[in-house]
């Protein structure tokens, strides 16, 4: 379905209509009076109103999803977004808005920080974003105040602008710490019976979930961070973690940071070779792994593919949490040989932080690395404070939530979900398995999660397969999004899951440190966009030419971001920073622009929507085009496509980009290449521009995706463009 002149607006729609979307005649009776007298108490208000008030009122879970579509298409059915922006999915009400973490802070602070325009925390949020701008210093140290951080030396300011060759400026100046123990730390609401994790392991569905408090993860990484100070290395030192994102792995997490050495982040999906170019990179001394990863009944092999990486000294953790299955390498240690190192201490449990200074090394994270080697990213004890700030203000993350997001500490999101969480006095959840089924909501609902982070691939994967059907998904307030570019029409479907709370996507990079485009929830929402540049930070939409497009002025373009931002990065292990970030960049408002490379189209109304990267565009017939707008459009083509990657091929001879379509079809269904590809082109000409040709298509049954759940489209490219002839037909 989608939004159409041709569609029933939803005054007009009947009984029958409603029958259409597979409600029995008598329930479909039922829900069309309850409609008619929706539709009379809203009476000539917007769709936007009307939408509220059916989505909150009318729609359940278990309805049909089609009813879903049809309510929601049906509402929007004359409206323009070339003139009010998006239609919003989601609009806060005063009262929830007043509650959030960003509506506290106002309430007690609008007037005296905004003056006479403040007015409410609605209405006045922009204003409110625009002045963070302006004044990050006083920003961040409201917000501060808000988290559990534990300063042995206070910083002599927020933030020093004064040396020109740091485009970022220096932030917390002086300021000593250590950022895990401020993780750990009973501060403010968060007490030591607080629950720090709570967890399910993959095939216990049916058995109560299991809790450790913050004493008893205290307790937990001070034993391992006393083992650590055992293997002779040297403060600073590198130590790389290798395994799926669970307690243990939290554990060695900030066990490793409180002992003063730095994480080495290794998605634990890498083959050996991959695990090998990072652990040269990082220069690691050690690494914390598994024997296997349990999925269902497959043992996947994980410990030997860091000994094929001819990794360093090994601590093994078995997967069962019992038993290692298999035999060590001459020098490795098995999980309990390890602990054992501090069985001679009177009170192993105990471990007094090693205070850092604030601009130390804490993490090391990579990019993607599809292109080449991947770039080494340093994260400073001041970048989980860019977690914990943009969580605290956009996911609304404070003391009682319960905050998962399916991840690994390869992937930005792992250590973002840790800081996030614990700095906030949030509950991490963790599921011990794969996320892509019914286990996974059941884990959620049991666990009572209230702010559930997704990628879109992976909604795309519930929704296709009806696996969290009868799930109770209420205590959800809202939903996260990030890593690629969202469906609207399957995130009607996710929000409708949970009674219709809003999706906050979220855009940033391991670089920042967290986003720089987002949502929150004291504005409205709209499926697949962002709502607002994050808190205290600025980004600007550049023209072919590199100029600024003039602000809030509706355009599309490669985004640049102006470099005051907490906690992004300064320097690359293996590559000069300045020439990846800043060299050629143009200047705005006398600051050198930072580089980031999204291409990003501003909308009516302040929303933002995301077109992929910028060398994710191709130019097909003389116009520019992204490869997120194509696939938007052959997602929808046909029930069979499960989803869609866009690519410019060039044949061997050069010449113009020739469009590529690579589809994956859902389970069980099949489609002939030729038939797919006159779909895909009458989509495309029809949907987007006449003048767009598909010149082939392919079918494969996955794509190939970075840690972080990205397509590779140039790894697609590459695999294409060696089968592509000189007239490149849909026989691939």
């Amino acid at each position: 379905m989608a939004i159409t002149e041709e569609s029933k607006s939803v005054e007009s729609l009947t009984r029958v209509d409603i029958v259409g979307t597979g409600l029995s005649s008598y329930a479909a009776h039922i829900f069309h009076q309850e409609l008619r007298r929706v539709l009379a108490e809203v009476g000539h208000s917007t769709p936007a109103a009307t939408w509220q008030q059916i989505s909150q009122q009318l729609l359940r879970p278990e309805h049909p999803y089609t009813l879903h579509q049809l309510m929601y298409y049906s509402t929007f059915r004359t409206w323009d977004p070339a003139v009010h922006g998006p239609p919003p999915s989601w609009i806060p009400n005063l009262g929830s808005a007043k509650l959030t973490n960003l509506g506290q802070l106002l309430e007690s602070k609008g007037v005296e920080l905004l003056g006479s325009q403040y007015a409410n925390p609605i209405d006045s949020y922009s204003a409110f974003q625009r002045w963070s701008v302006q004044h990050p210093e006083r920003y961040f140290q409201l917000v501060f105040e808000e988290e559990s951080i534990v300063f042995h030396q206070q910083p002599r300011c927020i933030l020093d602008t004064s040396n020109e060759a740091i485009p970022g400026g220096q932030w917390l100046p002086g300021a000593a710490l250590n950022i895990a123990e401020s993780c750990l730390a009973s501060k403010g609401k968060k007490t030591d019976s607080s629950t720090a994790i709570i967890w399910r392991d993959e095939g216990e569905d049916e058995l109560p979930l299991k809790t450790l408090t913050l004493a008893h993860l205290r307790a937990f990484v001070s034993q391992v961070a006393n083992a650590l100070e055992c293997l002779g290395l040297q403060q600073g030192d590198a130590i790389a973690i290798d395994m799926p994102m669970n307690v243990y792995a939290v554990t060695a997490y900030l066990a490793i940071i409180l002992a003063g050495f730095v994480v080495v982040s290794i998605a634990d999906s890498f083959v050996p070779n991959e695990i090998r170019v990072r652990i040269q990179i990082s220069k690691a001394k050690a690494i914390f792994t598994q024997d296997h990863i349990l999925r269902g009944a497959k043992k996947l092999p994980l410990y030997s593919r860091v000994v094929e990486a001819q990794g360093p000294l090994a601590i093994v953790i078995p997967a069962d949490g019992k038993s290692m299955g298999l035999q060590l390498r001459e020098g490795d240690l098995s999980w309990d040989d390890f602990l054992s190192f501090s069985n001679h201490l009177s009170r192993p449990n105990e471990y007094k932080a090693v205070v850092q200074p604030i601009e130390a090394h804490a993490n090391i994270l990579f990019s993607s690395g599809t292109t080449g080697e991947p770039k080494a990213i340093p994260w400073t004890h001041v970048t989980p404070l860019r977690c914990s700030t943009d969580a605290w203000a956009h996911q609304d993350i404070r003391y009682g939530d319960v905050f998962a997001w399916p991840t690994n500490l390869g992937w930005m999101m792992g250590p973002y979900l840790i800081f996030g969480s614990f700095l906030n006095g949030a509950t991490i959840a963790l599921y011990n398995g794969a996320p892509h089924g019914h286990s996974f909501g059941k884990f959620v609902q049991d666990a009572r999660v209230t702010q559930l982070g997704v990628v879109p691939s992976l909604v795309k994967t519930w929704k296709s397969t009806g696996c969290m059907a009868s799930l109770d998904w209420s205590s959800i307030r809202c939903f996260c999004s990030t890593g690629e570019a969202s469906s609207p029409d399957d995130y009607l479907w996710l929000s409708g899951r949970a009674g219709y709370k809003p999706v906050l996507e979220a855009c940033g990079g391991t670089e920042v440190g967290g986003s720089y485009v987002g949502g929150s929830l004291v504005q409205p929402q709209s499926f697949s966009c962002f709502s607002t540049p994050v808190m205290a930070n600025e980004l600007v939409i550049l023209d072919e030419s590199g100029n600024p497009f003039p602000d809030n002025e509706p355009c599309i373009g490669e985004v640049a971001l102006v470099p005051i931002m907490l906690g992004a990065s300064s320097t690359l292990l293996n590559a000069d920073h300045d020439s990846v970030y800043f060299k050629g960049m143009p200047f705005f408002r006398g600051r050198q622009l930072r580089r980031h490379g999204d291409m990003f189209e501003r909308l009516v109304g302040g929303f933002y929507k995301a077109h992929g990267r910028a060398d994710d565009t191709m130019n097909l017939g003389g116009i520019k085009t992204s490869a997120v707008e194509i696939e938007r459009v052959c997602n929808k083509a046909h029930e069979a496509v499960l989803e869609t990657a866009a690519i410019g091929v060039q044949g061997p001879n050069g010449g113009p980009d020739q469009l590529l379509i690579v589809a994956v079809l859902k389970k069980g269904n099949q489609i002939g290449l030729d038939e797919l590809q006159k779909i895909f082109s009458l989509a495309v000409s029809s949907k987007l521009n006449p003048l767009f040709k598909v010149s082939g298509v392919a079918v494969v049954p996955e794509f190939p995706r970075t840690a972080s759940n990205k397509v590779m489209r140039r790894v697609l490219r590459s695999q294409f463009t060696k089968k592509m002839n000189p007239s490149m037909t849909s026989k691939l």
